[in-house]
């Protein structure tokens, strides 16, 4: 029975923890996300728009599913090395490295399919026809038949583009 006790505690425990890390109030908690991409969220349709609908870090940035939320944390735990290590404690720092962590981000949300994308925009509920032309012929093509993601043509959508000359594909 105290083996049993044990496990309710020790699995309450951890999901609290790990509701409590995949907030937005825990993501803002240092200065490094607060002062920078943050600020850039706050200027976009994800943060305010006439739906009212507003969209927070763990919403883009972790999955909803648990055990590909379990995946992603277990991920983002080596991003705390940055944290300690203070490798984007400036601005400066931030700015110089925002092409390699924007190219790593990219490329989670290539690899999954651009899954916390589709925790809100689902295709089979999109209407084409409120779809300027160009929209139109991705989302019905493109994006249907998988040959495309999300993020392939929406980088940037809630955050500022790095400096991307030289960069394949801008």
């Amino acid at each position: 029975m105290g083996g049993f006790i044990a496990g309710i505690i020790f699995w309450g425990g951890f999901n609290t923890v790990l509701e409590a890390t995949n907030t937005e109030t825990f993501c803002i908690s240092c200065h490094e996300m607060n002062n920078n991409v943050y600020q850039e969220l706050k200027t976009t349709i994800h943060y305010s728009n006439r739906s009212g609908v507003r969209a927070t870090c763990p919403d883009c940035h972790v999955p909803h599913k648990w055990t590909d939320k379990i995946a992603r944390k277990m991920q983002a735990s080596k991003e705390v090395w940055g944290k300690i290590f203070g490798t984007i404690n400036t601005r400066e720092k931030f700015l110089n490295k925002r092409l390699h962590l924007a190219q790593n981000e990219w490329q989670r949300l290539k690899a999954n399919n651009s899954l916390e994308c589709r925790n809100c925009h689902d295709l089979e509920f999109m209407d084409y026809t409120r779809q300027s032309k160009r929209a139109q012929a991705a989302h019905s093509t493109r994006l249907e038949s998988g040959e495309k993601t999300c993020i392939d043509c929406h980088k940037g959508i809630a955050h500022e583009l790095p400096d991307t000359a030289g960069v394949e594909g801008f």
